[in-house]
């Protein structure tokens, strides 16, 4: 039986556990999770935020990983300005990135969730309004929600991974961890 832990990663902590490239120390996976031989399943870029699986388990660690398995993955994005149905609707239907179409996501507007403050926190303009966009996405190309909502007119501010597949970040704090039976 492996092990999953459910990581709610800070804002600018790196996926992985070393960081060799880097001059200046900057976060990673080892300044918050100390268990040996668990790996994170997938990637969640520097400037976002929330649930990253980490297992010991190769098949586990493939099948959430690889987008042939299309496991969901669901975001809150804060986004710049107030998509409308039709902007919300292009993301139903996929997007022309510049690597080709997305395939279809679910994607809704929701009232602003009940996040821990982000630090630091996103920068406020009194003349551009946001809101935010839950989006459930089935594959998982490099940025590819921030490049998603940028193709339609509303740049990510924001964007906290909530739930991958049946797991979910409720009720863990950032830079907190949980481990689940599989």
């Amino acid at each position: 039986m492996g092990r999953l832990i459910l990581f709610n990663k800070p804002f600018d902590v790196l996926s992985q556990f070393t960081d060799a490239r880097s001059p200046t120390p900057r976060a990673t996976l080892s300044d918050f999770v100390d268990v040996p031989g668990v790996y994170p399943a997938g990637r969640l870029d520097r400037d976002s935020e929330g649930l990253l699986l980490l297992t010991d388990d190769g098949r586990l660690q493939a099948r959430i990983a690889n987008p042939r398995f299309k496991v969901p993955k669901t975001y809150l994005a804060q986004v710049e300005g107030e998509p409308d149905e039709a902007a919300l609707q292009a993301l139903r239907s996929g997007v022309v990135l510049n690597d080709g179409p997305t395939r279809p996501a679910e994607a809704r507007r929701i009232s602003p969730p009940d996040l821990w403050p982000r630090t630091p926190p996103v920068r406020y303009r009194k003349s551009v309004p946001d809101c935010w966009v839950e989006l459930s996405i089935r594959e998982g190309r490099n940025r590819q929600v921030r490049r998603m909502t940028a193709a339609i007119g509303h740049p990510t501010l924001r964007l906290v991974r909530w739930r991958v597949g049946e797991w979910s970040l409720d009720g863990i704090a950032p830079g907190e961890w949980r481990e689940v039976t599989i």
